[in-house]
């Protein structure tokens, strides 16, 4: 049997597709299927389909799948569900390899629906197709520059999303791009009727530029082996879940949505723990914990030193402990030598430390965090972005050249050694923004593109953190 790999390359890395069901109506999904991959830099052969021939946007339209000479990987099929067994068998007899049903009134409409959903992937079966969907809205894979899921392609990155919802995941998705979040793969998986989670699972287990999974779900099919997916996938990278239909009124909406059984939370729950499945609680925040595994090292435990000036220090203390991290207390040598980095008025830096609102540059908060991550019982940093005067409001203007040149050299200099010390420790440093009034900042930039995660809130980071403590325990224990 050939591996998933073989079985879904024609999918996320196809190079010819056929659109069946093209159209010139633009409101269509036949027309849209067809014009965002062209649109968008699809490096493949579109193919479009429909029973009218002509043209559709500069391409020759064929009649049928079988008329089109060269040879068809995926099939994008957007005809009405009562037409799809045909159109399907078409495919068998062409060679078609895989498909994406955006074709909805299967399962989740209710019985008639499941029992052409089942004739539909019985023909499939006998043809070796294997298939998305359906009722689904189209992937987005960076291996193939194929978009058909979204008016614009995503940034490419190294996240693939795995959504059970199309509209819903789609909203998260464009809201994780304008945050500048990168995708490497989307899926709307819909009613999962061949291809399910777990089998998307396997799949980006063993794509090296897939770094953190994501998944939206409702329910599950196959629980077993979705569990063993997981389990396999935790060894090589972390998975990040968003459930929906944990309450018992949402549970009864994801049969209507996408035809799944969402089952116990309390059980889900129980499941995540134990597999060491990252979970979120809030739908964005799986994009806020997924990117802080992109560029930080795994800490080596849990106990967590806080830089920050007043209250930051005092929330971002009880975010961590509420999440069942350490705040130790610092050691009386360490304290001596921290005292020294920071101004009088300065409490004493029994963790958090405090800078105490007084001006620094971003050499003197390098140095307080190179302290912390130098300690043998701290295993990771919670700090502000370093101030960075030149786009903090304060008024230069009046500042002689020579200050001026040397603030941008201290800036520029601490920021580059802020950047190296997660790399040096081998411990991650997780920032929380002082002031994102601020739209363009060299120094959060900096931080990004190093890895370091920096996000808006003390209570993000604290979850970031805890996240990454997490998952190093899990790979570190025998579970795995």
């Amino acid at each position: 049997m050939p591996s998933i790999i073989e079985q879904l390359d024609c999918i996320f890395k196809p190079g010819s597709m056929a659109i069946i069901g093209a159209s010139d109506n633009i409101a269509k999904w036949g027309y849209m299927m067809v014009e965002r991959p062209l649109r968008t830099g699809y490096r493949g052969q579109i193919y479009p389909v429909n029973p009218q021939g002509s043209s559709l946007l500069g391409l020759p339209s064929y009649r049928s799948v079988k008329d089109i000479p060269g040879q068809v990987d995926l099939a994008v099929i957007t005809v009405q569900a009562v037409h799809v067994p045909a159109v399907m068998q078409e495919c068998v007899d062409k060679g078609v390899r895989g498909a994406i049903l955006i074709s909805a009134g299967f399962a989740e409409t209710g019985s008639v629906g499941k029992a052409l959903q089942e004739r539909v992937m019985g023909i499939a079966a006998s043809g070796g197709i294997r298939c998305v969907g359906p009722n689904c809205m189209g992937i987005w894979s960076a291996a193939a520059c194929l978009n058909n899921a979204f008016e614009q392609a995503p940034k490419q990155g190294h996240i693939t999303f795995i959504s059970q919802s199309g509209t819903f995941g789609g909203y998260m998705a464009d809201m994780a791009g304008s945050n500048g979040f990168g995708l490497r793969t989307f899926i709307s998986i819909g009613n999962q009727a061949d291809l399910t989670v777990a089998d998307y699972i396997e799949y980006f287990s063993c794509d090296d530029d897939t770094r953190v999974i994501i998944l939206y779900l409702e329910g599950i099919k196959d629980g077993r082996r979705f569990l063993d997916s997981c389990k396999e996938t935790l060894r090589k990278k972390p998975i990040v879940l968003y459930k929906g239909g944990s309450s018992p009124a949402g549970a009864r909406a994801t049969m209507s949505h996408t035809a799944s059984i969402a089952g116990s939370d309390l059980v889900f729950q129980s499941v995540c723990e134990q597999l060491g499945l990252i979970r979120a609680q809030e739908s964005f925040q799986t994009f806020d914990l997924a990117v802080a595994f992109l560029g930080s090292p795994l800490p080596p435990g849990k106990r967590i030193g806080v830089l920050g000036t007043g209250g930051q220090g005092v929330v971002s203390t009880d975010a961590c402990q509420k999440l069942g991290l350490e705040v130790p207390e610092l050691d009386k040598d360490t304290c001596a030598a921290l005292m020294k980095m920071l101004p009088p008025h300065a409490p004493p830096p029994t963790n958090p430390v405090d800078f105490a609102g007084s001006y620094r540059t971003a050499m003197d908060e390098a140095n307080v965090v190179e302290t912390l991550l130098k300690l043998e019982y701290i295993d990771g940093v919670i700090s502000n972005v370093p101030i960075n005067p030149l786009v903090w409001g304060l008024k230069l203007d009046s500042l002689p050249k020579n200050v001026l040149e040397n603030i941008k050299r201290l800036t520029d200099e601490g920021t580059k050694r802020f950047c190296d010390l997660p790399r040096i420790y081998g411990k991650p440093v997780v920032c929380v923004r002082w002031y994102s009034d601020v739209k363009e900042d060299p120094v959060s930039d900096a931080l990004k593109e190093s890895g370091i995660p920096v996000y808006d809130t003390p209570e993000q980071c604290a979850r970031a953190m805890a996240a990454l403590a997490g998952y190093s325990r899990l790979r570190r224990s025998s579970v795995i």
